[in-house]
């Protein structure tokens, strides 16, 4: 049977190219490396740092898993050089970390005021962005994950004047799996005519397997999370769940490892206990999620406050003086 319900029809919206938007972020505002200016500190970080350094020349897992804002606050060159001197073997970012990468690449610019477009109804309707849905609809039909098609498409396709400042296209390069995780409806480019539903959806399923592939080596590793509240510790979880679930059958386990979370939020109970139900913090999930009910048998866990672009630079100046491998 039809549905009942009428849908929008996308084929009605005027996408307008980027040269007209107002960018809040250029190529100017990404940080060069420069440890002189990681002047933050905190007690915490350089047993973070040695979590990772051992990790990896055990050979287990650093996942970084982050929100939109460490590319908009101009981190890129910091991840790009964590790839490539092998501090991180998987990063993971929600739809937005794709967008801002795409578009800092394609054009030197990215992030738009949603105060400003919404009320002319131009909010995220932008040609080239809409790229990326041929990306991943043209990569899912090879069996591709999403950040895996973008990073490809950015390193390769000669569209990216700035493809040097790409986290996904340092990832594909260096063979480091990069992974996005959507949620339909989430990000501007779902709004676009081009827009493929089931092609995202199979390129960001691929990459949630990806994603659990790499928690399997997870014993001895190390999780970061850099400012995502709801997509790192919501797939983390179940990817948790699912590589325990084979260890066990193995008779192996994933119990010992590192989990930090970077973020602005002020926690003000103990970070390794469980709030109560009835406290704000119950509902902030890296909080219960990564910091508590993950590593409760046999982890370690760190929270670090301040802003990405402080304690980004001072972690990967501690990692600068340390051996991965």
């Amino acid at each position: 049977m039809p549905s009942k319900y009428t849908a929008f029809d996308t084929s009605r919206l005027k996408l307008c190219p980027l040269s007209q938007r107002r960018h809040d972020v250029t190529v100017a505002d990404i940080l060069p490396i420069d440890p002189s200016a990681a002047t933050f500190t905190h007690p915490l970080l350089p047993a973070i740092a040695d979590a990772v350094a051992s990790a990896r020349r055990a050979g287990a897992a650093v996942i970084l898993a982050m929100g939109a804002h460490v590319i908009k606050k101009g981190l890129s060159r910091y991840l790009i050089d964590m790839i490539d001197r092998g501090w991180l073997t998987h990063l993971a970012g929600n739809g937005a970390v794709a967008i801002h990468d795409y578009e800092l690449a394609r054009v030197g610019a990215t992030s738009e005021s949603v105060a400003r477009y919404i009320k002319e109804g131009r909010f995220g309707l932008w040609q080239e962005t809409g790229e990326i849905n041929d990306v991943v609809t043209a990569g899912a039909a090879e069996g591709l994950g999403l950040g895996e098609a973008l990073g490809r498409a950015v390193a390769t396709g000669g569209k990216c004047p700035h493809k040097g400042l790409s986290v996904l296209a340092a990832a594909y390069e260096h063979n480091t799996p990069a992974t996005i995780h959507v949620g339909i409806g989430y990000d501007i480019i779902h709004e676009h005519p081009n827009f493929n539903p089931a092609a995202t959806g199979a390129a960001s399923g691929r990459d949630f397997l990806v994603f659990a592939n790499a928690v399997e080596n997870l014993e001895g590793g190390v999780l970061l999370c850099f400012g995502s509240a709801v997509m790192a510790p919501e797939v983390y979880l179940k990817a948790l769940s699912m590589a325990r679930n084979v260890a066990g059958s193995r008779g192996k386990e994933i119990r010992h490892f590192t989990s930090a979370v970077f973020d602005l939020v002020p926690l003000e109970g103990d970070p390794h206990a469980e709030p109560a139900p009835d406290s704000h913090e119950y509902y902030y999930r890296p909080y219960k999620t990564i910091l508590v009910r993950t590593v409760a048998d046999g982890g370690q866990s760190f929270y670090v406050r301040g802003n990405h672009t402080q304690t980004l630079p001072a972690l990967h100046k501690l990692l600068a003086n340390r051996r991965p491998r």
